[in-house]
């Protein structure tokens, strides 16, 4: 598929063409973790956080969280843009409930859209560990703009 094919499709027909062609958000391969699932309104990605994402306190950083839970509310409104659209985040705020650590399993952050206006969206997400324990949660503001060729 070329770039003027892809910039053709709404935002959900972009993602599941990015899925079936086996493609990846580069932040993704850069710190392990995969989009998982997609629908209109919903992105759920996985990951498996190791060594290589901890701080020097001995625990995983808390922008490894931020970056999983940011990206769901991202591609939660990505998958609700009309062709033409793009989006970028305004605001995110995390607090996080529970530690990670490579020991935490496979963890899940799950992100819908609340909703969806003409320039602002406003998406929150969750992030659990492999036990299904509550690790993290955010709120994020996005800003929804027709984009230039």
């Amino acid at each position: 598929m070329t770039d003027s094919d892809f910039a053709a499709l709404d935002g959900l027909a972009q993602l599941r063409a990015m899925q079936a062609s086996g493609r990846q958000p580069p932040i993704g391969e850069t710190l392990g973790f995969v989009l998982a699932e997609v629908e209109l309104g919903r992105a759920v990605f996985e990951g498996e956080p190791g060594r290589s994402v901890y701080n020097p306190i001995g625990s995983v950083h808390g922008g490894y969280a931020a970056t999983l839970l940011d990206s769901a509310c991202g591609i939660a409104v990505h998958s609700r843009l009309a062709v033409g659209q793009g989006y970028t985040t305004l605001e995110l705020k995390v607090a996080y409930h529970r530690g990670l650590s490579d020991r935490s399993g496979r963890v899940r952050a799950e992100g819908v859209v609340v909703t969806m206006g003409r320039r602002v969206a406003f998406a929150e997400a969750k992030l659990f560990d492999g036990g299904g324990r509550l690790c993290a949660s955010a709120t994020s503001t996005l800003l929804v703009f027709e984009r230039r060729e």
